[in-house]
């Protein structure tokens, strides 16, 4: 079983023709149900943030407008994915397997990514005998 997990929350988008990275948050997760809650919290916050009530006061007339029909809906996915019990366990038992947990959505714009991984594994991966390549 492997005790420790790393979390992180990135988006990705286009600037300048480049793709750059934007980190919205990393986590060192000491169990994995807290790696699995710090993953929803982060899904949700996301989600919250993506899609906000337009009846919020703080949001001047107009400021908020639909998308078109043809972009996915990323709050929507966020959502049913902090929500379905079934990929919740299938990320946990990947995670205790050792194996990276990746789970993105993308609209027009952005790309917007979940990660996980055991600490452990991390480690076991660094004990594993380096490629030497001779330099001449």
């Amino acid at each position: 079983m492997h005790d420790e997990f790393l979390c992180h929350v990135t988006a990705y988008g286009t600037c300048g023709g480049r793709r750059i990275g934007v980190p919205l948050g990393t986590y060192r997760a000491p169990t994995l149900a807290l790696a699995l809650w710090w993953l929803r919290d982060r899904a949700s916050w996301m989600a919250d943030r993506l899609d906000p009530r337009p009846e919020v006061p703080h949001f001047p007339p107009s400021a908020l407008v639909p998308v078109g029909g043809a972009v996915p809906d990323v709050p929507a996915l966020l959502r049913a994915w902090c929500g379905d019990v079934d990929r919740q366990e299938r990320v946990a038992d990947e995670l205790a397997a050792g194996r990276l947990v990746r789970i993105a959505v993308v609209d027009d714009t952005t790309e917007y990514e979940l990660l996980a991984e055991s600490i452990d594994a991390l480690r076991m991966q660094r004990t594993v005998p380096a490629l030497v390549v001779p330099v001449a």
